[in-house]
């Protein structure tokens, strides 16, 4: 099923006193860059530092109490959905790729869960975390293409636009397209005049392409410093959102990603992880090139899991 615009609103209230309501950020100088006035949604410091333990800890609600969940992610995911098992009393079996940065491996471990490791370039994640969850009597929880993932992640623009009220341009993260599908929702609902821009990384332009051919696409594991985004193809729920409703998919290169992350670090006083600085990086980008000239523009900052060696190494 495909879910709503109702269903953000609903997700909200199974998190009401458990996920945190991030703040929203601004920057005087940003806004002077731009031209515009911007609004940053910065679930970076959402708990286990992403916006992705919304739709995790609402997916799971919904589950049978004390069943048991296995997952597939990268990280980001991964580390979410361990939280939330535990939170619920729930065992969480993570599939996750053998190059997944060691903070968010540890992390996942951390939260009580059990990772199984894979080679994303010649094994199949979803298929492997089927077989465990048949072998184990689990449910699977996939990354972003399921209706209650997609309205719990819808949360974070929900409550950027009650804060900020009616924007003009929403700029979201996008790899499976869960954040971005859910924010269209969130803005049919608050913000119907908003116009909202999905932002990925260029070496993994596969929303793009599918836009252009009318149908999801895969496409190579992207060789991207989003690790976050390294996703081969949108979700089938996810696309027909974004289908109907998004305004502009547009990509990001890697080193604007890193600029990003060194001015949020430098001038606003936060950590982001590249992904999380898609939505930066592309309101940068289409300022350039559009009039933005007394527009507000919303951002969403989607997480800030980054070894702190490696996010060094990168902004130094």
């Amino acid at each position: 099923m495909s879910p709503t615009s109702d269903d953000v609103p609903a997700a909200a209230r199974i998190l009401e006193g458990v996920a945190h309501r991030t703040p929203v950020l601004s920057s005087s100088t940003l806004d002077a860059q731009l031209g515009c006035s911007a609004h940053l949604k910065a679930e970076n410091l959402q708990r286990a530092g992403a916006f992705k333990f919304r739709g995790a800890f609402t997916a799971l609600s919904r589950l049978p109490h004390d069943d048991a969940v296995v997952a597939f992610s990268s990280g980001n995911h991964a580390q979410v959905v361990a939280l939330a098992a535990a939170l619920q009393g729930r065992a969480a079996t993570i599939v996750m790729p053998s190059d997944a940065p060691a903070m968010k491996s540890a992390a996942t471990r951390g939260y009580g869960a059990e990772v199984v490791a894979y080679d994303r370039r010649t094994e199949d994640r979803a298929a492997l975390a089927a077989r465990l969850a048949e072998e184990r009597g689990a449910h699977v929880i996939p990354p972003f293409d399921h209706p209650d993932i997609i309205a719990g992640q819808g949360t974070a623009a929900l409550e950027l636009l009650q804060e900020t009220g009616p924007l003009d341009l929403l700029f979201v993260p996008l790899g499976g397209g869960g954040l971005l599908s859910g924010s269209l929702l969130a803005a049919g609902l608050l913000a119907p005049g908003c116009r909202v821009i999905g932002v990925e990384p260029a070496a993994g332009d596969d929303v793009q392409r599918s836009l252009a051919l009318g149908r999801p696409v895969t496409i190579d594991v992207p060789e991207t410093l989003a690790d976050g985004a390294q996703t081969t193809r949108v979700g089938d729920t996810t696309f027909a959102i974004i289908r109907e409703r998004v305004e502009s998919v547009i990509t990001v290169a890697d080193d604007a990603l890193v600029a990003e992350m060194r001015f949020l670090a430098e001038r606003m006083k936060t950590v982001v992880e590249p992904t999380g600085c898609l939505g930066l990086a592309g309101l940068r980008a289409w300022a350039q090139e559009h009039d933005v000239g007394g527009l507000r523009a919303g951002v969403i900052l989607s997480g800030g899991n980054v070894d702190l060696r490696r996010f060094a190494a990168l902004v130094g």
